[in-house]
């Protein structure tokens, strides 16, 4: 019989019991027992905020009225990073091409291969680009206060740190952030009724 199987069969060391029991029968958390459940909830934290959700506080018009100048936290899902199941009208999340260090929230208008205004609507240029391969289209709700695509052109899939979907704060914004962009109205469809 080697060491191992022996220190295995015998049982564990006093010190590495996570519970004890008392006489009374009782059992109480020891000093190590303390340590693991911190390291645990340490992992599942770090593995919560990396992989999955984050909150984040947000500053800055070029999203009004959809995100308010100061004062909001908004809940961002990691499971679309780089551009996962992203699609137009979808608010991200990405670290900025031109700012190193900072981060900024957009939402995306153009997808690979769509067709997008490259200005301002109603403003100046009026020529269309194409969205190439691996990258998508982001626009500031708030167009005439937005640093977006029309500055730094497309932006990388790779580069979406997640996508936005509630608000946390205020309070009285709490709640989830569906897809804003609406369908456009075709006056000659088959649903339209004159009354």
């Amino acid at each position: 019989m080697n060491r191992l199987t022996r220190f295995f069969r015998s049982g564990l060391p006093n010190f590495l019991y996570t519970y004890t029991t008392l006489p009374s029968g009782q059992r109480h958390r020891t000093y190590f027992g303390l340590i693991v459940l911190y390291a645990n909830t340490t992992l599942l934290v770090h593995v919560f905020l990396t992989y999955m959700y984050t909150i984040k506080p947000t500053y800055g018009i070029s999203m009004v009225p959809t995100i308010n100048p100061v004062g909001n936290w908004i809940l961002i899902s990691k499971r679309h990073r780089r551009g996962r199941r992203i699609s137009v009208g979808d608010l991200v999340c990405f670290k900025h091409p031109l700012l190193e260090g900072e981060g900024a929230v957009k939402r995306v208008v153009g997808m690979p291969g769509d067709f997008v205004l490259s200005g301002t609507p109603g403003v100046g240029d009026k020529r269309m680009v194409q969205v190439p391969e691996g990258h998508c289209w982001v626009t500031g709700d708030n167009q005439m206060h937005s640093r977006d695509s029309r500055y730094f052109g497309p932006l990388p899939l790779a580069l979406i740190r997640g996508k936005v979907i509630a608000h946390v704060l205020p309070l009285l914004k709490m709640g989830w952030i569906n897809n804003g962009l609406q369908e456009p109205w075709d006056p000659d469809s088959e649903d339209f009724s004159e009354e």
